[in-house]
């Protein structure tokens, strides 16, 4: 596959950085934008300031402040969240038709066909930054890269306001010593199960064999492999639509049905606080079922799932009940979330306290 010439932009802090271009009075002050601590709110965006007291998205609004005393934390207004995100999107437009968007204030933007700048992916990056911030007064972080793997790790590594570059004859060089914990779809627990094996970036995946990580890893192994190596062949999706939202974790020892029934509260509450977010910076989307998935010590698994409008942790729980009935083994995952309608037709007000 030809190299491509991909740019991910993500918007600084952008429900805050809204309010506070909007008000200025709050430059300088730990701002985030959430619900209320008093009704079991939760965080969707906080600026730096607050960022230093730990303060971050999906993080109980409660736990918040008391990090963070001095917080302020403003109810949020998407409407006009979703004007400033248009601006953005329209910009995007003016430069490629190719364009993936990942929430309102992320995308990822393949330009390997524009003629601007004389094909420049760099100075295109920097021309779209320049101008979010002359229209909407915001900053924008961007990364530029052959793919889009490695152009959402570019992005992260300037912010805020900044703009890295990954060329294709830099790749080798920068991948090796990337930690593991920057690859796609490596989360805690993998990364855990790495660091047993004495994986620590990625110049020790590339050091096994396939078979190697087949052994450790399953059917990730070829994934993980050609990610190690700064390989990623997934086409920027036009108008990609987003059916389902879940939260899984699999134990380093498998569980009992008590235990695995127990252990079903924590994930559901890591999956709630992701997916108000999720739903807050994607307003078009409603939830029409809940879904529990376990695999077993046996590696077989079952989902179950029902209809459901919003997600609850009383209807999660039977349906895990219903799960545990399928087979008598122990558990070795868990998993819960939902599926979506892509249709606003009732209010999402009921997930955001």
């Amino acid at each position: 596959m030809p190299s491509r010439k991909i740019i991910h932009v993500d918007m600084d802090c952008f429900f805050v950085a809204v309010e506070i271009r909007d008000n200025p009075n709050l430059a300088g002050q730990a701002v985030a934008v959430g619900g209320s601590p008093q009704k079991r709110g939760v965080i969707a965006t906080a600026n730096y300031e607050a960022r230093q007291f730990n303060v971050h998205s999906a993080l109980a609004s409660s736990l918040a402040v008391k990090r963070c005393p001095e917080l302020i934390i403003i109810p949020p207004t998407m409407s006009k969240y979703k004007e400033v995100s248009n601006q953005v999107f329209e910009i995007f437009q003016r430069f490629t038709p190719l364009i993936q968007p990942i929430s309102l204030d992320e995308a990822f933007l393949d330009v390997s066909d524009c003629s601007e700048f004389k094909g420049s992916a760099t100075l295109i990056a920097q021309a779209i930054k320049e101008t979010i911030k002359r229209e909407t007064g915001l900053t924008a972080s961007a990364g530029v890269a052959p793919n889009k793997f490695l152009a959402k790790i570019a992005s992260d590594w300037m912010k805020p306001d900044g703009i890295y570059v990954i060329p294709p004859n830099m790749i080798d060089s920068f991948i090796l010593n990337l930690p593991i914990e920057k690859i796609w779809g490596v989360g805690k627990v993998t990364a855990k199960k790495m660091h047993q094996f004495g994986i620590k970036n990625c110049a020790d995946i590339q050091k096994l064999t396939l078979t190697e990580l087949v052994q450790c890893f399953g059917n990730r192994a070829e994934e993980l492999a050609d990610l190690a190596r700064g390989i990623d062949n997934r086409p920027v999706q036009v108008d990609r639509i987003r059916k389902s939202f879940s939260r899984e974790k699999t134990f380093s020892s498998d569980l009992n049905h008590e235990d695995a029934f127990v252990m079903l509260s924590t994930i559901f509450y890591d999956a709630q606080g992701k997916l108000k977010i999720y739903l807050l910076a994607n307003p078009d989307y409603t939830i029409k079922t809940a879904i529990v998935k376990l695999k077993f010590s046996d590696f077989s698994s079952t989902t179950v799932e029902c209809s459901a409008t919003h997600f609850d942790l009383n209807i999660t729980q039977e349906l895990m009940q219903k799960a545990l009935l399928r087979s008598e083994l122990e558990v070795r995952l868990i998993g819960c979330g939902v599926k979506f309608s892509h249709y606003i037709q009732t209010s999402q007000a009921e997930l955001f306290p």
